[in-house]
Order: C-alpha cells, then sequence, then structure tokens
C-alpha cells in the first residue's frame, strides 16, 4: 500500500508542479493533496500533524506570491499604488480567462490604472512589463517553494 501511496503522490507532485506554469491546474493544490493521500493511504505512519501545519503555511506563502510578485513588479517599474492594486484586480480577473488571463490580466490592469492615474502611456507600458517580470519572478519563487516542500516530504518519509 505505502508503494502505491507514494507512487499517487509523485503523480499528483508532477502534476502540481505543471500546474504552476499551467494555470488551469491547481499546483500547490495538487501538491498538498498528494500529500494528503500518502498519510491517508499510510495511515499517516510517517506524517504528523505539524508536518501538515508546516506545509499549510507553504501554500498560503505561495497563494500570497501569485497576488502579491504582480504588484511588486509594478512598484519596482515605477508604478504607483492604483497600478499596483490594478494588477492584484487584474490577476483575480484573469484567472477566469486560463493561462492566457494569468498574464494579460495583471498586465491591463497595471497599465490601465497607471494610464488613468498619470496619463502618460509610454510610463503605464513600462510599469505593465513590470507586471510581467513580477509574475514571471513569483512563479520561479513558487516553483522554488513546491520543490521545497516535496523535498521536505521525501525527507519525512
Amino acid at each position: 500500500m505505502a508503494t502505491l501511496a507514494l507512487v499517487l503522490a509523485i503523480i499528483l507532485f508532477i502534476a502540481g508542479l505543471a500546474g504552476t506554469i499551467l494555470p488551469f491546474l491547481p499546483g500547490a493544490i495538487l501538491i498538498y493533496a498528494g500529500m494528503l493521500l500518502y498519510g491517508f493511504m499510510t495511515k499517516f505512519a510517517t506524517l504528523d500533524a505539524s508536518f501538515f501545519l508546516l506545509q499549510a503555511l507553504v501554500l498560503v506563502l505561495i497563494f500570497s506570491v501569485d497576488y502579491l510578485a504582480s504588484a511588486a513588479g509594478t512598484k519596482r517599474f515605477g508604478g504607483s499604488k492604483q497600478a499596483a492594486w490594478g494588477a492584484i484586480i487584474g490577476t483575480i480577473l484573469g484567472i477566469f480567462f486560463g493561462p492566457l488571463g494569468i498574464v494579460i490580466g495583471p498586465f491591463i490592469g497595471a497599465v490601465g490604472a497607471e494610464f488613468l492615474n498619470r496619463k502618460d502611456f509610454n510610463q503605464a507600458l513600462r510599469v505593465g512589463v513590470g507586471t510581467i517580470v513580477g509574475i514571471l519572478g513569483g512563479t520561479i519563487v513558487k516553483i522554488g517553494a513546491e520543490l521545497l516542500m516535496i523535498v521536505y516530504f521525501f525527507m519525512r518519509i
């Protein structure tokens, strides 16, 4: 049973890592689900409540990165507070439009808010590029955190 549990967990880990790049899959949730499935199938022989609590905290961090990375990129490229909020709102709305929406939504939100705030289209585009840079940086951070989750899982089992 432990071998089957491990195989299923690994399948969910791979799907989760893919989901970090392909937004229609809930990346970190699949990784956490793989750990929970393994725990249930092995009657939590090697994974205790503190393990799952720590992993849940990392999961919350990963979700926060989605919203904060685009705003941070926006601010780093000279965007206003309104542009950062535009990027966050664009991220939320972009989720409903699939993989392209995850990139285009924050870009449009930041550019639109910055243009309305400063009336300078070139600056607004610069801020939009910063938003995309933030999203890419956030994706790298998320993959790193997810890999740490997986490595810690293997260390514990």
